[in-house]
């Protein structure tokens, strides 16, 4: 079950990661975060309530707030970076973040057999070189480097925190609606910011209306990303949920190929390669 739920997140957050990439081409990533969260708690606060998840309030959603300022920080930070560095070193610089909820996971005991542990070194290595790591090329300034980093943080600690927010599915609801309506928060103000010192809010022509069902799905793939991760480290090792969970930049390069007809270099071709073989020993371990 571990195996499986954390596959289904890498596999949202893949998808949810190309739309949300196609859709900052036009519109700015602030507005695309925010409609795409407010979407998200539109439909999980039906859940909440058609689930009686109130009633699983409780000091554990502090949790749930945590992650919601923190995922907010690590996404701005990702894209400043992309926008200073290389996407070939800024990716899979990125990906690195999973240090953190493996690292969680043994400081609580977890021991990974023989076989998920080398399962784990295929498979990190695998994403990293799926992200098409360049050897070549200009030196990448330092900020962007210090941006990556704080966004691979970011970005784990969001999956080591919603994995304590809830330990039912009905708390999980309430856990995931406190999440986005804090990231709602957060990027409404940082939009506000934004638009106070001149930056655009929306594109030239306006409001994108004919997208909104791509920002809707864009909002809802990462909510059941963060749940169904969420399940995977409930029911099984955190290491090896982490790792399955962060395969997700092979779903995007595989998303890219498929519908914009982009060119896997070798080096991509090989991580991905890896990465799947590394999710083999990680299941059968």
């Amino acid at each position: 079950m571990t195996a499986l739920f954390a596959l289904a997140t890498s596999l949202l957050w893949g998808l949810a990661d190309f739309g949300g990439g196609l859709l900052t081409r036009r519109t700015p990533a602030l507005t695309v975060v925010v409609v795409s969260q407010s979407i998200a708690v539109v439909v999980l606060s039906a859940l909440v309530v058609a689930t009686g998840g109130w009633s699983e309030a409780g000091p554990q959603l502090w949790f749930a707030v945590a992650a919601g300022l923190v995922g907010p920080v690590a996404m701005l930070a990702f894209y400043k970076a992309l926008a200073l560095g290389p996407m070939g070193v800024v990716s899979p610089l990125g990906s690195i973040g999973v240090a953190v909820p493996v690292g969680v996971g043994l400081m609580l005991g977890e021991r990974p057999g023989l076989l998920q542990f080398v399962g784990i070194l295929v498979a990190v290595a695998g994403v990293c070189l799926a992200g098409g790591p360049q050897f070549r090329g200009a030196p990448v300034q330092r900020q962007a480097i210090a941006l990556t980093l704080l966004a691979a943080f970011g970005f784990g600690a969001v999956m080591a925190l919603i994995a304590e927010a809830s330990t039912t599915l009905t708390g999980l609801f309430l856990a995931l609606f406190v999440q986005r309506v804090t990231n709602v928060a957060a990027g409404g103000l940082a939009l506000f910011v934004s638009v106070r010192r001149g930056g655009p809010a929306l594109p030239a022509d306006g409001f994108p209306w004919r997208t909104l069902p791509a920002l809707a799905f864009v909002g809802l793939a990462d909510v059941a990303a963060n749940g169904t991760y969420s399940i995977a480290a409930q029911h099984g090792p955190v290491t090896v949920a982490a790792v399955l969970a962060s395969l997700y930049p092979v779903v995007t390069a595989v998303a890219a190929r498929g519908v914009l007809r982009e060119r896997l270099r070798a080096v991509q071709a090989a991580g991905a390669g890896l990465a799947l073989v590394g999710t083999v020993l990680l299941a059968s371990g």
